[in-house]
C-alpha cells in the first residue's frame, strides 16, 4: 500500500514537473514570438487644395506593435499608380514589428479615397503627406523632433516613391526616404529628348480614366511595378470634384492632366505645354529643396523609368550635401524579380540608421548592383549576385574606346509607322534578365528600317556599367528626323544578337533636313560583353513603345569620324563605353572549416616538395626545330613498376608541314602511349618531344597549337551542334575570335545539321563533329586516334577528304588508326611500330612499295602447304616469307636477290606465275611486324 502510494506521489510530482517545464518552455518561445501588429484605419478628411473650402477624403491605415513601448519613429508607406493602401500592407506589419509606427495611405482617385488623379500634384497628392505627418505628429506612439514635427521617413514604389522624394522637397520635417524604382523628371520619363512613349503613357491614361471599382479591403490590385498597372480597384464612384469615367474620358484624371495627354497623344508629339505640366509635378522641380539621407533603388528592367533617373536624383542630393546611396536592382516596371525581401531589409537597415540614429545599422555601400549568376537548376529561376563600390561610379565612368566601322547608310521610317521595331514591351521585359545568360529577350528589327555599326571582336571582355556614348551624322528627308538608339551584344557567328535589358534611347533631330552631327547617349545598363562578341550601335526608324512620325520619311546616317584606311566609302567612329572596374562582387563567405585550407595547402606542398622526385627544368626551345611540328627523339616509356619492361622504347621520328602521318603498329605496340606523351598527358622516362621546336609537358604553352580527337567526343544531347562547340570553346578560355569555328565547319562539312540537336546526328555526323571539335583554332599539328570507328563506307571517305583538305593547307595531321586501306589511301608518311620500338617510317610509296619486298604469285597453286613456305623461308637469300592471298610475301636479304630466289623457287617445283614488287600496304604490313621478331 505504501509503495503504491509512493508510486503515485512520484509519479504526480513527476507531472507537476512536467507542467512547469512546458509551461516555462512555451512561456519562454512565446516571448521570442514577433509582437502582434495592431492597426486602425481611419479616413481623414482634407482641403481639395490648398485654402480650399471643398474637401477629399483620404483612407489611411496606422500599424503599432509592441503595446505601449514608448514612442518611436514614424514611416509613411507610398503605393504604387494604380493600387491603393492593401498593397503595402505586409511592409507596413513588418515595418511595425521592427519599431516603427507605420501609416499607409491611398492616394487621391485609388482605394477608398476620394478626389482626382494629379499624378503627384503639390497642391494635392503632396499637400496631403503634409497634413498626414501633421496627423502623426499628434499620435501618442510617434517620436517628436521638437512639437508638431515628428521623426518620420518615407517609402514606396513608382507612384509612391516619387511622392517620397517630392514631400521631402516642399516639408522639411521628412527625415530620411526610400523610393524605389520611381521618377525624377516626369517630363523626362514621358518624353526622353521630345519622342513620346506612348505606349506606358497609353496606360498609365487608361487606368486612371477606367471606372473605379471593387473593395480594396476584399479583393486589393496588385499594384506590383513589376507588371503593367492593373485596374485600379477604388471603391469611390466618382469623388467631390465630379470626376467620373463619362466626363470627357478623363475619368478619375485631373482636367488638365486629361486634356494634355490626349493632345499629345493624337499629335503624336509633346509640346512645351505639356512638359512643363509634368516637370512641375516631378521632384527635380525642388532639387536643390531635398537634403535628406536617400537610398535610390532603381530597376535595371525598365523602360517606364530607367536608370538615368536615379542617376539624375542621385547627382543633384549630393550636391545638396545629402547621404546618398545607389542601388541598381533586378527587375523594375517591365517585369522581373525585383528582390522584394532584400529591398525591404536594406530599407529598414536605413531607417535604423537615419531614423532611429543606430550607427551600427548595416545600411550597406554607397553603389551596388544586382547581376545574373546563372539559373538556380532546383529552381528555375534566375540567381543574383550583388556587386558594390564604396562611391558611386555615375554613368561615364573610366570609359573605354571601342572602334566602330560601317559605311554610310540610309534606312526609312515606313508610312504610318509600321511595322514597329520591338524593343521594351510593359510586363515582358523580364526577358531583359535572361541577356546574360546569353538567352536574349523579345527584340526586332525590320530590315531597311534601321542602320547598324559594328566593332571589331572584342580581344577581351568588356563590363559595360554605365552609359555608352558616340557621335553620328544623320540627314533626314523630312524637317525632323525621329529615331531609336541602341546597343546589341552579337555573338561570333553573327547570328544571334541581343539587347541588354531591352531598352533603347529615343531621339528627335530637329532641322535634319541639312544635315545634324548628334551626340548619343545609349541606355545605362550593367552588361558583360565576352571575348570575341561585337558591339552594334543600331539606329532603328521605329519601336512600338514611342509615337513616330506617320509620314514616310529617309533617314541617312553616317558615323561621324574619319574614312577607314583603304575604304573610301566606310568611316570609323568611337563607342566610349563607360566601365566601372572598382565594382567588385563580394565573395561568398566560406564555412570555418575552410580557414585552416590555406594551412593544410602548404604543408601538403612542403611533403609534395620533400618527397617528390627532383625533376630537371624544361629544355630550352630549339630555333632549328621551330618551324617542325613533331620531333620524337629517342622516347622511352616504361611499364609501370617496371625497370625492364618497355611500352615505348629509343622511338625516333619526324613529322614535316603537310604531312597526313598514319602510325600504325598492332595492339600493344605503343601507339596509344606515344600520343599520351605526346599531348602532355604523361610524362616519358626517357627521350623527348618537341612540338615546333617546344619541349612537350603537362601544360605546356605549345599545346595550344595542337588539337585532338581521341575515339570520339562527348556532347550534349540536347544541345546544337553549334552550341556544343561553342560551350567547349568557351571553356578553353581563349577569345572566341581565336577558335576559327567558320573555317573549322567547312572543313567538317556538317552544313546545316549544325543548327539541329545532336541526339538527331547519325555516327557519322557526330564523329565528324568531334572533328571540328578537334579543329577549333585551327590548331597546326591535328591528332587522330581511330577518326573513322563505327563509320560506313560513305562516310569513311568523307573523313578522308576532311583528312586531306586540313593538311592541303599546310597543317600537320597524324592519324592512328587500324583501316590499313585509308591509311594507305589519305596518308603521305608512316610510322610503323611493334612491341614499342620503330620498325619502319617514311613515305607511303616507300614503305608499301620497298624493292626489298616482293609478292610471288603462284596462280592456281595458291594457297601454299605450310612446308613450302617454310622452306622458302628458309632460303638463304631471304630474310622472312608469309602466305599471302596468291602466293607468298617475300623480304628479300638483299635488294639484288630477286634472281637468286626465283632459281631456288624453280629448283623447290614452285609455280612461280609471276614475280612483282608489293604494293599492298595490308601485306606490307604483315610483312614488317612479323618480320620483326613476331
Amino acid at each position: 500500500m505504501d509503495l503504491r502510494l509512493r508510486g503515485r506521489r512520484l509519479y504526480a510530482t513527476l507531472g507537476a514537473l512536467t507542467l512547469l517545464i512546458g509551461g516555462g518552455t512555451w512561456a519562454a518561445a512565446a516571448s521570442d514570438a514577433p509582437p502582434a501588429v495592431h492597426r486602425e484605419d481611419h479616413v481623414l478628411t482634407m482641403p481639395e487644395t490648398p485654402g480650399a473650402a471643398r474637401t477629399v477624403r483620404i483612407d489611411t491605415s496606422f500599424f503599432t506593435a509592441g503595446g505601449a513601448a514608448g514612442r518611436r519613429p514614424a514611416v509613411l508607406l507610398g503605393h504604387g499608380f494604380g493600387g491603393s493602401k492593401a498593397d503595402v500592407r505586409p511592409e507596413a506589419e513588418q515595418l511595425a514589428r521592427d519599431g516603427y509606427a507605420v501609416l499607409t495611405w491611398s492616394a487621391r482617385g485609388f482605394g477608398k479615397s476620394t478626389g482626382t488623379i494629379g499624378l503627384n500634384d503639390p497642391d494635392g497628392e503632396v499637400a496631403d503627406v503634409s497634413r498626414l505627418i501633421d496627423w502623426l505628429a499628434k499620435r501618442p506612439e510617434v517620436r517628436l523632433d521638437k512639437p508638431g514635427d515628428p521623426r518620420v521617413g518615407i517609402a514606396g514604389a513608382s507612384y509612391g516613391g516619387a511622392v517620397a522624394l517630392l514631400a521631402a522637397g516642399h516639408d522639411a520635417r521628412v527625415d530620411a526616404i526610400a523610393p524605389q524604382i520611381t521618377y525624377w523628371n516626369l517630363a523626362d520619363a514621358l518624353f526622353p529628348n521630345g519622342v513620346f512613349k506612348k505606349l506606358w503613357a497609353g496606360i498609365f491614361f487608361t487606368t486612371g480614366s477606367a471606372a473605379p471599382t471593387g473593395d480594396p479591403t476584399a479583393a486589393p490590385t496588385p499594384s506590383s511595378p513589376a507588371a503593367p498597372p492593373a485596374a485600379p480597384d477604388s471603391a469611390n464612384p466618382s469623388g467631390p470634384a465630379g470626376a467620373s469615367a463619362s466626363a470627357g474620358g478623363c475619368g478619375r484624371f485631373a482636367p488638365a492632366l486629361c486634356a494634355m495627354y490626349q493632345r499629345v497623344a493624337v499629335s503624336g508629339k509633346p509640346d512645351a505645354a505639356a512638359r512643363h505640366l509634368l516637370a512641375a509635378r516631378s521632384p527635380s522641380a525642388v532639387a536643390d529643396r531635398i537634403k535628406v539621407p536617400a537610398l535610390l533603388m532603381q530597376g535595371q528592367t525598365d523602360s517606364l523609368f530607367p536608370l538615368d533617373q536615379a542617376d539624375a536624383a542621385a547627382r543633384a542630393l549630393r550636391r545638396n550635401g545629402a547621404p546618398v546611396a545607389v542601388d541598381w536592382i533586378a527587375g523594375g516596371h517591365d517585369g522581373g524579380d525585383r528582390e522584394t525581401a532584400r529591398l525591404t531589409a536594406r530599407t529598414t537597415a536605413w531607417f535604423d540608421r537615419y531614423l532611429k540614429g543606430d550607427r551600427h545599422a548595416a545600411t550597406g555601400p554607397a553603389f551596388r548592383v544586382s547581376r545574373t549568376g546563372g539559373v538556380d537548376s532546383t529552381a528555375g529561376t534566375v540567381r543574383l549576385r550583388g556587386a558594390s563600390a564604396e562611391k558611386y561610379p555615375g554613368l561615364d565612368h573610366d570609359p573605354r574606346p571601342i572602334p566602330l566601322t560601317g559605311r554610310e547608310q540610309r534606312f526609312a521610317n515606313p508610312a504610318g509607322a509600321a511595322p514597329p521595331a520591338i524593343s521594351a514591351v510593359p510586363g515582358a521585359g523580364a526577358l531583359g534578365n535572361l541577356s546574360a545568360l546569353g538567352a536574349g529577350g523579345l527584340s526586332l528589327d525590320f530590315p531597311g528600317q534601321y542602320a547598324h555599326f559594328d566593332s571589331a571582336p572584342l580581344r577581351g571582355s568588356v563590363h559595360l556599367t554605365g552609359s555608352p556614348t558616340t557621335t553620328v551624322r544623320i540627314r533626314s528627308s523630312s524637317p525632323d528626323a525621329v529615331f531609336f538608339a541602341k546597343l546589341y551584344d552579337v555573338a561570333p557567328d553573327g547570328r544571334r544578337q541581343l539587347l541588354p535589358s531591352q531598352l533603347v534611347t529615343p531621339y528627335r533631330v530637329e532641322g535634319a533636313g541639312d544635315g545634324r552631327t548628334v551626340r548619343l547617349r545609349l541606355p545605362v545598363v550593367d552588361h558583360d560583353f565576352a571575348a570575341g562578341h561585337r558591339l552594334r550601335l543600331v539606329l532603328a526608324a521605329t519601336d512600338l513603345a514611342y509615337a513616330t512620325p506617320v509620314e514616310p520619311a529617309t533617314y541617312t546616317v553616317s558615323l561621324a569620324g574619319a574614312p577607314a584606311a583603304g575604304r573610301t566609302a566606310a568611316a570609323t567612329g568611337t563607342l566610349e563605353v563607360p566601365t566601372a572596374p572598382e565594382v567588385r562582387s563580394a565573395a561568398a563567405p566560406l564555412p570555418a572549416w575552410t580557414w585552416a585550407l590555406p594551412a593544410v595547402a602548404a604543408v601538403a606542398a612542403a611533403l609534395l616538395l620533400l618527397t617528390a622526385r627532383r625533376r630537371t627544368a624544361a629544355p630550352a626551345p630549339d630555333p632549328a626545330l621551330a618551324d617542325v611540328p613533331l620531333q620524337i627523339t629517342d622516347l622511352t616509356k616504361r611499364y609501370a613498376k617496371s625497370t625492364d619492361r618497355y611500352a615505348v622504347r629509343d622511338l625516333t621520328f619526324r613529322v614535316e608541314r603537310g604531312q597526313v602521318l598514319g602510325l600504325l603498329g598492332p595492339n600493344g605496340a605503343g601507339k596509344t602511349t606515344t600520343l599520351r606523351m605526346l599531348m602532355g598527358l604523361i610524362r616519358p622516362d626517357g627521350g623527348e618531344v618537341r612540338v615546333f621546336g617546344q619541349a612537350i609537358r603537362p601544360g605546356a604553352p605549345v599545346l595550344s597549337r595542337v588539337g585532338a580527337f581521341v575515339e570520339g567526343a562527348g556532347f550534349l544531347p540536347h544541345l546544337s551542334g553549334r552550341a556544343n562547340l561553342d560551350l567547349y570553346w568557351q571553356a578553353t578560355g581563349r577569345p572566341a575570335a581565336d577558335a576559327h569555328a567558320t573555317e573549322a565547319l567547312e572543313i567538317a562539312g556538317l552544313g546545316d545539321a549544325l543548327e539541329r540537336a545532336v541526339r538527331t546526328y547519325s555516327q557519322g555526323m557526330r564523329q565528324r563533329l568531334a572533328l571540328a571539335q578537334a579543329m577549333l583554332g585551327l590548331p597546326d599539328l591535328l591528332i587522330l586516334d581511330e577518326p573513322t570507328n563505327g563509320l560506313d563506307p560513305p562516310q569513311i571517305r568523307e573523313m578522308r577528304e576532311v583528312m586531306i583538305r586540313y593538311a592541303a593547307a599546310g597543317r600537320t595531321v597524324i592519324v592512328s588508326s587500324h583501316l590499313l586501306s585509308e591509311v594507305e589511301q589519305s596518308c603521305t608518311h608512316l610510322v610503323v611500330m611493334d612491341r614499342g620500338r620503330l620498325v619502319q617510317a617514311g613515305p607511303v610509296g616507300d614503305v608499301v612499295g620497298a624493292g626489298d619486298t616482293v609478292l610471288i604469285d603462284v596462280g592456281d597453286a595458291a594457297p601454299l602447304p605450310d612446308a613450302v613456305v617454310e622452306k622458302v623461308a628458309a632460303l638463304s637469300v631471304v630474310d622472312f616469307a608469309a602466305r599471302a592471298d596468291e602466293g607468298l610475301l617475300v623480304r628479300l636479304a638483299a635488294p639484288d636477290g630477286t634472281p637468286h630466289l626465283l632459281a631456288d623457287l624453280v629448283r623447290m617445283d614452285v609455280p612461280v606465275h609471276r614475280v612483282g614488287p608489293h604494293r599492298r600496304l595490308e601485306d606490307a604490313f604483315l610483312t614488317l611486324i612479323q618480320g620483326d621478331g613476331r
